[in-house]
């Protein structure tokens, strides 16, 4: 999963805070203080939970390259706090300068920083305590007007959702790592299976995509701006284990039909035969999850999919995935008040009725949990579960603007990233909305990504 906040350049804000617009303020400055601090806890206790869970080596080591050692996250967590609250936002003095360019995601790619000097968990977890400390006297004594940092909380609500980022980023760690189970957490509650329509036609016309308003959105989801789609018909759910093993039986990775050039040189040259972490005994999948190894459910949405997987079973199916603006239509248009909503049940933050959200459990719930968060058009899970690959590209919205620095999102614009939507059961709500723009390379399969698949409506 990239990280849009993996970047130390906060000194930026201060020259250009104000540069880029003023998001509108929601509610009373007690009443977002009162946001910004529970939103600042829940991130700690889960960091907390995260980093406490195991011990020595496997805070230490590195147990894929594509993923940093847990103790690095957390003293990154507490550097950027650092940055962003303390320095940028009260003018602080810094407290440990010396390892700004340890906790750089830019300088130091996630490969080789078990080769730096980190902090050790001790010494990280009394950094970031200390910071956490400063923190919230800063929390306490900051008007929520006069910059784009402070207008309605933004820096303390943009730096919960970069703890929250990285604790989805340090689940995925606990994923990929071998030896005992780590983690527990309840199962989803059974649902019978899902028997509803398929598919929804959304129908075609403008919508308002993205937002000006949020007060906590990042860049990248702004502004609002006009989109217009043509008609088309959506699944009403994700994908499915056992709708996707049909395709694997029916010879999918073994046919360059259903691949893009790159997709099928990337299965031939990785010998990929099925999602990460499945693998075949006798007749039946079975898959590790979080040192578990299990069954594969096959009412629950596939799970650790590549973009490339995803685009080949649409194409086996006879279908497509979704654009982005499809996917944000789906999600947030309602026909009957010919307007968007924040999430598709409406504009109420998201409780445990309408989403899987905030590692609750440690895997999805079975397709078609949650009719209490089904869109108006009744497309179902949207938000929570999976990540769900569209076919879109990354890309500005008309309008974009930087901020609070351009390595935010600027940097990953264009055709290397394909845009995911909609959360996974690995997200926070407060990182999570149905504006909320993920990215990540094609090739991705260990973080926590499903899909669901669209067609084009015929015209009369």
């Amino acid at each position: 999963m990239t990280d849009p906040t993996d970047a130390t350049t906060a000194a930026e804000a201060t020259a250009t805070a104000g540069a880029t617009g003023t998001a509108e303020t929601t509610g009373t400055a007690e009443t977002l203080r009162e946001r910004a601090l529970s939103t600042l806890v829940a991130a700690r206790e889960r960091t907390t939970l995260l980093t406490g869970c195991v011990e020595g080596p496997d805070l230490t080591a590195q147990v894929s390259p594509l993923m940093s050692p847990l103790v690095w996250d957390l003293a990154h967590i507490g550097n950027q706090e650092e940055q962003w609250l303390l320095r940028a936002v009260a003018g602080h003095e810094a407290i440990r300068p010396e390892i700004d360019s340890l906790y750089d995601a830019f300088e130091h790619p996630r490969a080789e920083r078990p080769s730096l000097p980190l902090l050790s968990p001790a010494e990280a977890r009394r950094y970031a305590a200390d910071v956490r400390g400063r923190a919230l006297d800063v929390l306490e004594s900051t008007a929520f007007e006069g910059t784009r940092l402070t207008e309605a909380g933004f820096a303390f609500g943009m730096i919960a959702q970069h703890e929250q980022q990285h604790d989805e980023t340090m689940l995925i760690t606990h994923q990929l790592r071998r030896g005992p189970q780590a983690l527990t957490a309840p199962d989803p509650d059974p649902v019978p299976l899902f028997t509803g329509p398929a598919e929804v036609l959304v129908p075609g016309g403008p919508f308002l995509m993205g937002t000006s308003t949020e007060p906590w959105a990042l860049d990248n989801e702004r502004p609002a701006h006009p989109r217009e789609v043509a008609p088309y018909f959506i699944d009403t759910v994700p994908v499915t284990n056992g709708a996707y093993g049909a395709f694997i039986d029916d010879g999918g990775y073994d046919d360059p039909r259903w691949w893009t050039p790159e997709g099928w040189d990337h299965v031939r040259r990785h010998s990929l035969t099925a999602p990460l972490f499945w693998r075949r005994d006798g007749g039946q999948w079975l898959r590790r999850r979080f040192g578990v190894t299990e069954v594969v459910p096959a009412d629950e949405p596939v799970l650790h999919v590549c973009w490339y997987e995803a685009d080949a079973y649409a194409r086996w199916a006879g279908r497509r995935l979704p654009t982005e603006a499809e996917w944000e239509k789906a999600a947030r248009y309602d026909p009957a008040g010919d307007r968007v909503t924040r999430y598709p049940w409406g504009d109420a933050d998201p409780g445990p009725e309408h989403a899987n959200l905030g590692q609750r459990h440690l895997r999805p719930a079975p397709a078609g949990s949650y009719p209490a968060g089904e869109s108006p058009l009744g497309v179902r899970q949207l938000i929570g579960d999976v990540w769900e690959w569209t076919s879109s590209d990354f890309a500005p919205y008309p309008g974009f603007r930087a901020f609070p620095y351009r390595e935010y999102s600027e940097v990953f614009f264009g055709p290397d990233y394909k845009v995911l939507r909609g959360g996974s059961f690995a997200v926070d709500a407060v990182a999570c909305r149905g504006t909320f723009r993920n990215w990540d390379y094609p090739i991705r399969r260990q973080i926590f990504s499903g899909f669901r698949t669209a067609r084009s409506a015929e015209v009369a």
